[in-house]
């Protein structure tokens, strides 16, 4: 864990920036609940998972901790309604229509979902994610819904494009955050950067990075 902080201030620095603009969100997909605790007890305060009910499980697992939780996968609409319950973060966002699930299935006991929405930086048609002509439009719609609030945009740039492709995708989404901003809207999050590109993410502005095994070690490929 302080490793990864370390990698994440010596970048920031870096790129001329203070650390403190960059968050760290451990990605815990896999892990069981005790590798979250003993994370949180080291510090960590946010968690992303990928799946669904297996994130819903830690969250309850874990209700004594005040944890900060972030749903970073893929999202189908059926499964809205316990992302909108448990999550306080959803960075996946890529439809209309579970954005407007979200905005009616969050309890109003909660504050606004946070959400980002997630763009096809690479035009990859096995990526999920909007088309970056896109992300204008479905941000005006999403900042119309009232349980929601846009914080900003994530992206998953293709692993094997080298340093110049990634600050190319790092730097579009960059842009788009941009034009966001120009546009009106209080947007304040890029969602980019992993285990092995958070360096170029947060040349590029990154203002959370998702890093997973370099926190937790290689992962089982078995659901926990």
């Amino acid at each position: 864990m302080q490793a990864v902080k370390q990698r994440i201030a010596a970048a920031a620095l870096a790129a001329g920036r203070d650390p403190a603009t960059v968050g760290l969100l451990a990605v815990s997909k896999t892990w069981p609940a005790e590798s979250v605790r003993a994370a949180a007890r080291a510090g960590q305060k946010a968690f992303g998972e990928n799946y669904v009910q297996e994130g819903v499980d830690k969250i309850a697992a874990l209700a004594d901790t005040g944890l900060e939780w972030h749903f970073i996968g893929p999202l189908q609409s059926n499964k809205t309604r316990l992302v909108a319950s448990h999550f306080d973060w959803m960075h996946s966002l890529e439809r209309v229509k579970v954005a407007e699930r979200l905005s009616a299935q969050r309890p109003d006991h909660l504050p606004p979902l946070n959400v980002c929405i997630q763009v096809n930086v690479s035009g990859e048609a096995s990526k999920s994610g909007v088309a970056p002509d896109q992300v204008v439009a479905l941000a005006r719609q999403v900042a119309d819904l009232p349980r929601l609030r846009l914080r900003g945009l994530m992206c998953i740039p293709e692993p094997d494009g080298g340093a110049g492709v990634l600050r190319e995708r790092f730097g579009l989404l960059r842009e788009l955050l941009g034009e966001l901003r120009a546009r009106g809207h209080a947007v304040d999050t890029l969602s980019m950067g992993m285990s092995d590109d958070l360096e170029l993410a947060i040349e590029a502005g990154s203002t959370l990075v998702r890093v997973g095994s370099a926190i937790f070690g290689t992962r089982t490929g078995v659901r926990m």
